[in-house]
């Protein structure tokens, strides 16, 4: 799979089945994450990898009603950072979008994988960190959730997720999330943001 057919195909779905989860695995989607750039190569990201079930289902209780298809999951990645981790250049914080772009990474290699990752902001941070013996100050950003996609259990989730599971949610014309503006020069085009 080449990395356009793995964005094309990527979907954030719910209707998730559990699969094995083998420390190859783990290890495999952590290292690509570490080679996403970062500001002067801080990597500021840190994953903790959830797999066993009793530690599943304390962190399952911290997620909200709405994030109950997750219970599927064999799965959780919690991801978290810190301002202190990347680089703060006058009031601009790169730690969050610098974890962000790994987590892409992170995601696209589960996707060649035939795997569901799925990130969701819908739990309770301080139960999560509690269970994971996080330290208070750091920010627990989003969790992962990873499965298999199930078209069997598409039938279980409430009409507003059957929807989006069954058609991708519509996306923003390239109008709406960017403007470019086109200038010629010496016979050629270039483009620039504009």
């Amino acid at each position: 799979m080449i990395v356009h057919e793995a964005i094309e195909i990527r979907r954030s779905y719910r209707a998730i089945e559990p699969i094995e989860v083998s420390d190859d695995l783990i290890e495999d989607l952590a290292y690509h994450a570490s080679l996403a750039p970062s500001c002067y190569n801080n990597q500021p990201w840190r994953f903790v990898f959830v797999r066993s079930r009793e530690k599943l289902e304390r962190i399952y209780n911290a997620l909200s009603p709405g994030n109950s298809w997750a219970k599927n999951s064999s799965l959780i990645i919690a991801v978290y950072s810190k301002r202190e981790y990347d680089c703060i250049i006058c009031d601009r914080e790169y730690y969050l979008f610098d974890t962000g772009i790994s987590v892409g990474f992170m995601i696209l290699r589960a996707t060649e994988l035939g795997l569901v990752a799925h990130v969701i902001a819908g739990y309770n941070p301080e139960v999560v960190k509690e269970e994971l013996n996080l330290p208070e100050d750091i920010n627990l950003i989003a969790l992962i959730i990873v499965g298999r996609h199930s078209e069997r259990l598409i039938k279980d989730l409430p009409p507003p997720q059957r929807e989006r599971e069954e058609k991708r949610p519509p996306r923003k014309s390239l109008n709406e999330i960017a403007k470019i503006m086109r200038i010629e020069k010496n016979g050629g085009m270039f483009i620039h943001a504009g």
